[in-house]
């Protein structure tokens, strides 16, 4: 399994600028909010209040064409393999030209002006989907283009990271939950509460990841463990419960043997007794089994949160029939399979099972893909903070905040 580009580090780096949140911010303080899934089976795509896409009336490609010959992608390090790109270039003769960004922050610049007619689409991830749609960056989407997608679990099939109004900006493609792992050497019996990696008894043997987004893990943790605090939404969080969430890592600080930036970085800690819990993805935990650690993970009992990738097709795509194309081929099960073994991640065509286990026995059940919506609805998906609390209410910190206060209070 590759471990080529690192989700946290680069893709996750998203500690993006004050200025790169304005629009959404200045935007969602005027009255509108974000309707984005609080988890992954709770994704309605119901769009949202007193907030329009700009390009939400362009017109949809009614058919696919020839391939125009070339398709210029933004992606994450690692989601344009050989293994799958090669295939699809002899199929549609359409030249796939990579451009790896480093992180969310970066793909939202260069999908600025549509992709500025240069590139045809992006590999996004939830933390940047809403900077995209609002600033008008990307095109609707004719999903009945897209065999493969009645295949997928219902939860990504029209989720609010990518679909708004019940207008589809692209399609999805992977997903992960951030799970607690643990050294099962020290940990004979599997905690089952997220309580651990804030527990003193573990000073200097905690990992958790270096990014903003942590805090909506400690809020989410927060939600059971200080029910008065009245959390709903981990992405949506009052001053109040916000604070009290930055407080709760502030006080983490102690025990943290280190914030890890890179995937490689977690598992050389576990495996040289550095760290013996944390917080972490599949990605890890395959490649330690694979090294036959002693490692073991779970989603505890507070659930967890999680990343979504979909393809979302730039407002002045240069190359639509092949955007089209790729987007048909990148959903069918085989690729998404690939795909998943790959990169460490989670299919959303559910027939991409019987692939993972051909490829790899075992691995379907490993990475969920078989997952019950019971299971899909214990993660909640990454969004972008925003001013406007999904009540209608002016009251919660945007991102803006939360990367002040991981930067100053946090570390």
């Amino acid at each position: 399994m590759k471990m080529t580009r690192p989700r946290i580090g680069s893709r996750a780096a998203i500690a993006f600028g004050v200025a790169a949140l304005s629009l959404i911010t200045a935007a969602c303080s005027s009255g509108g909010s974000s309707s984005q899934s609080n988890g992954a089976g709770a994704g309605t795509g119901a769009g949202s209040t007193g907030l329009t896409v700009p390009t939400a009336n362009l017109p949809v490609l009614q058919k696919v064409g020839k391939g125009e010959g070339q398709l210029n992608l933004i992606a994450w390090e690692g989601y344009l393999d050989p293994k799958w790109v090669k295939s699809f270039q002899q199929q549609t003769g359409c030249q796939v030209n990579a451009k790896y960004a480093g992180s969310s922050d970066e793909m939202v610049s260069l999908m600025k002006n549509g992709g500025g007619g240069q590139y045809d689409m992006v590999s996004s991830s939830g933390d940047a989907d809403l900077r995209i749609l609002y600033a008008g960056d990307a095109h609707p989407v004719n999903i009945s283009l897209i065999p493969s997608w009645k295949d997928f679990f219902p939860a990504f099939q029209s989720p609010a990271f990518n679909t708004i109004n019940g207008v589809h900006y692209g399609v999805s493609l992977q997903w992960g939950p951030n799970v607690l792992m643990y050294n099962t050497k020290n940990f004979p019996t599997p905690p089952t509460s997220w309580s651990v990696i804030y527990d003193s008894k573990y000073k200097g043997q905690v990992t958790v990841p270096d990014n903003p987004i942590q805090i909506a893990d400690a809020a989410l943790y927060l939600k059971t463990a200080k029910p008065s605090l009245n959390i709903t939404d981990p992405y949506e969080l009052t001053q109040t419960q916000f604070q009290a969430a930055v407080s709760l890592l502030a006080s983490q600080r102690p025990l943290i043997e280190k914030y890890w930036g890179l995937a490689s970085q977690e598992v050389f800690d576990f495996k040289n007794g550095n760290a013996i819990v944390g917080a972490g993805w599949p990605l890890q935990v395959s490649t330690l089994k694979a090294d036959h650690f002693t490692i073991g993970s779970v989603v505890p009992s507070e659930g967890a949160t999680g990343w979504a990738d979909t393809w979302m097709l730039a407002a002045k795509a240069p190359h639509p029939n092949c955007a089209y194309l790729w987007m048909q081929y990148i959903s069918t099960p085989k690729v998404q399979a690939e795909q998943a073994l790959t990169y460490g991640e989670t299919p959303d065509n559910k027939l991409a099972c019987g692939y993972m286990d051909q490829m790899q026995p075992g691995s379907c059940a490993e990475f969920h893909a078989n997952a019950p919506i019971k299971y899909l609805d214990t993660i909640s998906l990454w969004k972008t903070p925003i001013a406007t609390c999904d009540n209608g209410q002016p009251d919660c910190v945007p991102y803006s905040g939360w990367v002040s206060a991981w930067n100053t209070q946090v570390k």
